[in-house]
């Protein structure tokens, strides 16, 4: 429980538009592909399936550039299985972690902490 409160102070915090239709993106297609699994479970390589992955990577990459954690997930929808977890959605959450922690620190001169 805490892990989603967690994930939802993380998601409130978001800015950037182009973060925000990312997260959306991938938790739709997580979503779709699990509500919709009938539909995409027709035999071993769906083309449906396929098609959706492809184009949530397009999307993706449009929106945050190339980043290597686009790689497994992507591999991790190929396979039979473990296209039903969110690997999207994990893979947007591990990229907007790197993305918050490339910000610089404020630099505060000294003697000016204590008029703040």
């Amino acid at each position: 429980m805490d892990k989603l409160k967690l994930l939802l102070a993380h998601l409130r915090n978001i800015k950037d538009p182009k973060l925000r239709t990312a997260w959306a993106v991938a938790i739709t297609a997580d979503i779709a592909q699990w509500v919709l699994f009938p539909f995409f479970a027709a035999g071993a390589p769906s083309p449906l399936d396929d098609l959706l992955d492809v184009a949530v990577a397009i999307i993706l990459t449009r929106l945050l550039g190339w980043h290597w954690a686009f790689l497994p997930t992507f591999a991790a929808e190929l396979l039979p299985g473990l296209d039903l977890l969110p690997t999207w959605t994990a893979a947007v959450f591990f990229i907007s972690r790197s993305l918050a922690t490339d910000v610089e620190p404020e630099i505060i001169p000294p003697g000016t902490a204590a008029s703040r």
